[in-house]
């Protein structure tokens, strides 16, 4: 079962040539989520050949124009195929009169349901294999950091144990791998845990931008297997970041430390920056965080399964 994260734009306040305003891709098991839709995702997503008609739900961190400044091309977008299901965006209070206003100036042929939900803290969608949770983060509007955290599988069913207690091929053994208990025709009990492995963890994706730095947000995004963080600024800019409520990209590799993370991925790189200059900005995080990734757009990151 896939799970990739594609960064789809990866530069703060204005488009650029080569960078698109932010946004994200998770695909999982054939199906999208999208993490902020700035100035260019539709252009990102042809490219990629993404298929959009796949978009599950979409998540706002923040009312900045950077976020969702291409959120309207989306959703008409969406409206070029037959959509059966609901498109659920979640995101914070004002992301509902933006998305009605645009549909309203714009005369918007809208041909499928769409779902506003004001992300509150904690887990806001949560389906039988994983679910995606939001929390809070200090910047100069009410914004929002997202995980998105697959729930642990079953371990590995042993079939030598199975045969070894008299559990006979067949449908008994669906059932243990299941978790049911089975009994067998000489009255014996046989529970899954005497066939099957310990529980395997699923994998996780933490997604923060825009925000003060915090060392309380390592405990947000601990143990993912990749954390997208912005890193707006190289490290000699501190004061700068602290008064526009940003991170430098040392400030996001100390999270990544403390999280135990197991790579960083920097975006919402400050234009200030020219393509040849990012260099600097994991150079500097690289001090903190070896693994630390210089995302650049239409990057794929693919997380495997854990053992």
């Amino acid at each position: 079962m896939n799970f990739e994260v594609f960064a789809l734009g990866t530069s703060g306040m204005m488009p650029l040539p080569n960078r698109f305003l932010t946004s994200a891709m998770v695909r999982r098991d054939g199906e999208l989520f999208l993490f902020d839709c700035g100035e260019g995702t539709q252009v990102s997503l042809k490219m990629l050949n993404l298929k959009w008609k796949k978009i599950h739900s979409i998540f706002i961190s923040h009312m900045h124009a950077d976020h969702v400044t291409g959120l309207p091309g989306i959703l008409m977008l969406s409206s070029q195929v037959d959509r059966d299901e609901p498109l659920t965006i979640f995101g914070p209070p004002r992301l509902k009169e933006y998305i009605d206003a645009n549909r309203k100036i714009l005369d918007m042929y809208i041909n499928y349901e769409i779902i506003v939900e004001v992300a509150q803290e904690g887990v806001i969608l949560d389906l039988p294999e994983f679910s995606v949770s939001a929390f809070r983060l200090d910047h100069t509007k009410p914004c929002m950091g997202y995980v998105m955290k697959e729930k642990d599988r079953p371990g590995e069913f042993h079939p030598d144990l199975a045969r070894e207690l008299g559990v006979p091929i067949g449908p008994m053994w669906g059932m243990l791998q299941k978790g049911k208990e089975v009994l067998l025709p000489d009255g014996k009990l046989v529970r899954p845990e005497q066939v099957m492995g310990s529980d395997r963890s699923g994998r996780k994706f933490s997604y923060l931008t825009d925000s003060l730095y915090s060392p309380n947000l390592a405990k947000e995004v601990e143990n993912s297997d990749l954390l997208l963080c912005e890193g707006m600024f190289t490290g000699d800019l501190e004061e700068t970041a602290r008064e526009k409520k940003h991170m430098t990209s040392v400030q996001a590799a100390m999270i990544a430390r403390d999280a135990k993370v197991k790579k960083l991925g920097l975006i919402h790189y400050s234009p200030r920056y020219s393509d040849k200059e990012l260099k600097y900005l994991v150079k500097d995080a690289r001090t903190i965080f070896p693994e630390t990734i210089l995302t650049r757009d239409r990057m794929c990151f693919e997380i495997p399964l854990k053992d």
